[in-house]
């Protein structure tokens, strides 16, 4: 058996692009667009781990509502360093809802509320600020 992927539905391709290729640094890979099914899927990867893949699917003119979220659980990925790719996100605009206060773990969230767990490679950094002290916001 091989792991191939995990889809998320997104309301707004740009925005869900912008979050994890431009925020994250995953790579789109494919896209297939189905005109008679009035969709896109769009396959994404990080760099380091290209055979597991992201796929994004967009139903076209759909307004169904896709919830929270919170049932689905998250997407986790190894960053080379948390602070810098929290820093990152957070000047993109994107709020950092469990800040890496140990050095090792936050949580952040896509633009349809995907949950998204960041972890340091390695060993834990130390602690510094603006994260150590920094509360968690909403919820992830």
């Amino acid at each position: 058996m091989k792991y191939l992927h995990t889809m998320v539905r997104v309301r707004d391709v740009d925005a869900s692009l912008r979050f994890f290729c431009d925020g994250l640094g995953l790579r789109e890979v494919r896209r297939m667009d189905s005109a008679a099914g009035k969709f896109t899927l769009i396959y994404l990867a990080a760099p380091e781990s290209p055979e597991a893949e992201v796929e994004l699917t967009h139903n076209w003119g759909s307004d169904e509502d896709y919830g929270s979220a919170r049932n689905f659980g998250h997407l986790a990925f190894a960053v080379d360093d948390i602070y810098a790719t929290c820093a990152h996100l957070q000047a993109m605009g994107v709020t950092i809802n469990r800040p890496p206060r140990d050095g090792h773990m936050a949580f952040v969230r896509s633009p349809d509320l995907i949950s998204i767990e960041l972890l340091q490679k390695g060993a834990p950094l130390p602690p510094a600020e603006p994260w150590a002290s920094m509360p968690n916001t909403g919820v992830w």
